[in-house]
């Protein structure tokens, strides 16, 4: 039967997560286990909310619409999982199907994934900070902020507030509800910010992907001058380079999404997938492997085979004028209508809530 790979891609999702969270808080006990499962029934039922709402309305606007394909990654990945999908497999009609089918899946995740947070942050417990050991930071937004200010305990000073299972789950459906709303391409804030402006997205999609590039070198600069400011130098350079390989990373990620759509045109991209993939697991190993070396040798080195990289985006690649990696898929022309256009707005302002600069750091 057609629902078995997804039935099976579920069960390995499940798996996955559960095992993941034993292992990163190993040795395994009994509370290790029953935290695991916590977080994985958090996690899982976020996932379910947010591609169901994509799922249930495409099949209300007679979409054909796979079930989800979740995707099983432990360990390589914090989380246990890189989400999951759902297949398009007919046009979206009209404007107001292409945003109910976009708007779905984010809002019914957050319908979730918000209050999980504020219930699993009020109930974490606070512990010391030891200034020598590592431990990683997640990152903050200005509705993870408002949530802590009305829900977590009091964190005195030289203490910090240690996520609980729940709360964990529900930052990771606040992270990956973020990343589905970057407005570009065929992500879900793709597919609602072309509902509200039509083909004026393509351009205010190419926008956006150069600005994730350009946060990058943003981000890695701010740190830079704040170690400077204090006297501490660039000790500190490779540690910068992988808190800001985000929104690098994102940067190549999107391009292959796009080169995989396949949108034709008279300029295909041409530097291609395998090209992608290659260059930004290099980068992205290097830098990781390189991150606690002050050689500037190094650096140079590596910032050298970024530059390579850009120069082929710029000359083949999503950074020519012509590229139209990142270019929805026209649709019909129906207006929104005043409560699908302030639907779509809100969405996108839900971008803005969501933002984290640093998603993570160690």
């Amino acid at each position: 039967m057609a629902w078995r790979s997804n039935a099976w891609l579920f069960v390995a999702t499940v798996l996955s997560t559960f095992a993941t969270w034993a292992v990163l808080h190993a040795p395994v006990t009994r509370g290790v286990l029953l935290e695991a499962a916590e977080y994985t029934a958090s996690l899982m039922a976020i996932l379910l909310a947010h591609e169901f709402g994509h799922y249930i309305a495409a099949r209300i606007h007679r979409v054909d619409a796979s079930l989800p394909y979740f995707i099983p990654m432990p360990l390589i990945s914090p989380f246990g999982t890189m989400g999951a999908v759902i297949r398009m497999r007919s046009v979206i009609p009209t404007r107001p199907a292409l945003l109910d089918i976009g708007a779905a899946g984010p809002l019914a995740g957050l319908a979730l994934a918000l209050p999980l947070y504020a219930w699993g942050v009020a109930h974490s417990p606070i512990v010391a900070i030891d200034g020598q050991a590592d431990y990683m930071e997640l990152g903050s937004s200005l509705l993870s902020r408002a949530l802590d200010l009305g829900c977590a305990p009091r964190v005195p000073e030289g203490h910090d507030i240690l996520l609980s299972p729940v709360a964990y789950a529900g930052w990771v459906g606040m992270f990956v509800t973020m990343i589905n709303l970057l407005p570009v391409g065929q992500l879900d804030a793709g597919h609602v910010a072309f509902a509200l402006f039509g083909p004026r997205q393509n351009t205010i999609a190419q926008w956006v992907h150069r600005s994730m590039l350009a946060f990058f070198f943003v981000s890695v600069a701010s740190f830079v001058v704040r170690d400077l400011r204090a006297g501490i130098g660039l000790w500190h350079f490779g540690r910068h380079v992988n808190q800001s390989m985000f929104w690098l990373f994102w940067f190549e990620v999107l391009a292959i999404l796009g080169t995989l759509s396949g949108t034709r045109s008279a300029a295909p991209d041409r530097l291609g997938v395998r090209t992608r993939v290659f260059a930004i697991v290099g980068l992205a190993t290097m830098a990781a492997v390189f991150r606690d070396l002050a050689s500037s040798g190094l650096w140079i080195g590596w910032f050298s085979g970024l530059g390579v990289l850009l120069a082929m985006e710029v000359r083949s690649g999503a950074l020519r004028s012509s590229s139209v990696l990142l270019d929805h898929p026209p649709t019909g022309s129906a207006p929104l209508g005043t409560f699908r256009s302030a639907v779509a707005a809100l969405t996108l302002v839900l971008f803005v809530l969501l933002f984290m600069p640093t998603p993570m750091s160690l």
